[in-house]
């Protein structure tokens, strides 16, 4: 992008379609006893999320009236800082820079994380919470279902030990289940939960975990994208291509089946963990577990392109050409550190789209000693600005790659979620990088940038676990459709008979 335009679209011109969480105050959450006011359920929703890189647990209220979702509170642990193993503790996987796990010490930093999100805003954990969620981006680095079980076992015991009762980690098994101020909200008579989160069905005829190991995060990431995008305007509803830029890839393109969605295509790889290994090459941060979150500063460096862009794009293209974005060749069991399984995949029809760096991380070295360089020659606001033109240059690949293969089209609308996705520059940057391969005629009506993404999706988990929507605001159906819930009360009945 010339520099002057990009300092000028920053600064004055149309932005990228950018969610960001809208705050609620947690007293708006408590009923009021005197009536004085009409009285809307908010659905709170706990999402606790153990990462490669932070812990999350996101505390998220949607508007049963509007099916809109805000932020109650927020709390972020550096997942580097779980306790060390004790000595009669069985480590059982590591993070992907290698800080040890034990189901012990997992299940102690769930619950310690989400006790200080609940007492944060003063609510009760046991009575003011209606659904609570567990998800993690760290199984993506083991080696074995036995590994990711304990890990699930882990997330559980924590929400167990932080006071969570068991029936609010499980869907509705019938109305009777569904709390009484959502019982209006419930279409749970009419409409099961077939294991369709946000209108996407998983891939059938497996588990999804059975083909990339992360399926869960991108499917969460996916949901979410399509709740933020509720904020900016822009339809996200299927066909949808989401791409989750947190430590690790994840994401999925679907197809615009009514009156559910197919998944067609899962992303596994490296994302978040690419900026990382460059900026351990500034000394500023641990050799090991350091990463680019450390240095971050949320604002965007646009005037260095006017000193710096020869060499911003001398560096990108130089850590570009290390990457690799390809589908997951038939013969490969990992990549980008993530289990696969592309025979799997391909026997229900689904493609798998990766990212590596070298094979399962080997040219990670490479991508640090350029870090070094960059910050010895030119300083840090240059290696940001350069890791912001790296992600765009990504993101185009993917497109491209997508669209080569047949799996999106005009039709497609493109959804960004993630730390290396939405931080500094990298919107406008993506935008424009998209807007070059001129699929649309606007660009800008078809990508949509939101924060929280993984987050908002265990909200519209939630929901759909307990068969609570929205009809006049709905999440499900395809771009520009009418609300798709005849049809899936069609579809039940007729699953009923057969």
């Amino acid at each position: 992008m010339n520099p002057i335009k990009l300092i000028l679209e920053c600064s004055f011109g149309p932005k990228p379609r950018i969610a960001e969480s809208q705050p609620i105050r947690p007293v708006e959450l408590k009923a009021d006893p005197y009536r004085l006011a009409e009285t809307i359920p908010f659905f709170l929703v706990a999402s606790i999320e153990v990462g490669n890189t932070t812990t999350k647990c996101i505390l998220t209220a949607t508007n049963m009236k509007d099916g809109r979702s805000r932020l109650v509170n927020k709390t972020v642990r550096m997942t580097r800082n779980v306790r060390k193993p004790k000595p009669n503790e069985r480590i059982f996987g590591t993070t992907l820079s290698g800080v040890a796990l034990t189901r012990e010490s997992i299940s102690e930093l769930v619950r310690d994380t989400l006790i200080e999100a609940h007492e944060d805003v003063n609510l009760d954990i046991r009575t003011d919470l209606d659904f609570a969620v567990r998800s993690t981006g760290v199984v993506a680095g083991f080696s074995s279902p036995h590994e990711v079980g304990e890990f699930v076992k882990a997330l559980a015991d924590g929400c167990l030990l932080a006071g969570i009762p068991p029936k609010k980690m499980v869907p509705a098994m019938s109305i009777d289940n569904v709390p009484v101020k959502f019982k209006s909200h419930s279409f749970i008579d009419k409409v099961v939960f077939t294991g369709a989160v946000g209108g996407v069905l998983p891939p059938i005829g497996s588990t999804g975990v059975e083909i990339v190991a992360n399926e869960m995060e991108g499917e969460l990431a996916t949901a979410g994208i399509k709740e933020g995008a509720k904020w900016t305007g822009v339809d996200f509803r299927n066909p949808v291509f989401s791409m989750d830029f947190g430590t690790t890839l994840k994401g999925r393109i679907t197809n615009d089946d009514t009156p559910y969605a197919r998944t067609i295509a899962n992303l596994c790889g490296y994302a978040g963990a690419i900026p990382d290994a460059v900026i351990k090459g500034t000394d500023l941060v641990d050799k090991r577990y350091g990463a680019a979150l450390d240095l971050f500063k949320d604002k965007r460096e646009i005037f260095i392109w006017l000193t710096k862009k020869s060499i911003i794009k001398k560096y990108a293209h130089a850590i570009d050409s290390l990457i690799t974005i390809d589908l997951v060749p038939q013969d490969r069991d990992k990549y980008g550190s993530v289990p696969v399984d592309p025979a799997a995949a391909r026997d229900i029809g689904v493609t798998l789209i990766g990212c590596d760096v070298g094979v399962n991380g080997s040219f990670m070295p490479k991508l640090t000693d350029i870090g070094v360089e960059i910050y010895s020659k030119h300083g840090l606001k240059t290696m940001f600005a350069t890791l912001d033109l790296v992600s765009a240059m990504m993101v185009k690949r993917l497109v491209k790659l997508s669209l080569d293969n047949h799996l999106i089209s005009e039709k497609t609308s493109i959804g960004l979620t993630g730390r290396a996705a939405i931080t500094g520059c990298k919107p406008y940057l993506i935008l424009d990088e998209i807007e070059k391969l001129g699929i649309y005629d606007n660009a800008r009506n078809h990508v949509v940038f939101v924060d929280d993404g993984l987050a908002r999706g265990a909200g519209v988990m939630a929901r759909c676990m307990n068969s609570l929507g929205v009809p006049g605001n709905p999440i499900g159906g395809i771009r520009g459709g009418k609300c798709v819930l005849g049809k899936r009360i069609e579809h039940y009945k007729n699953s009923k008979e057969n």
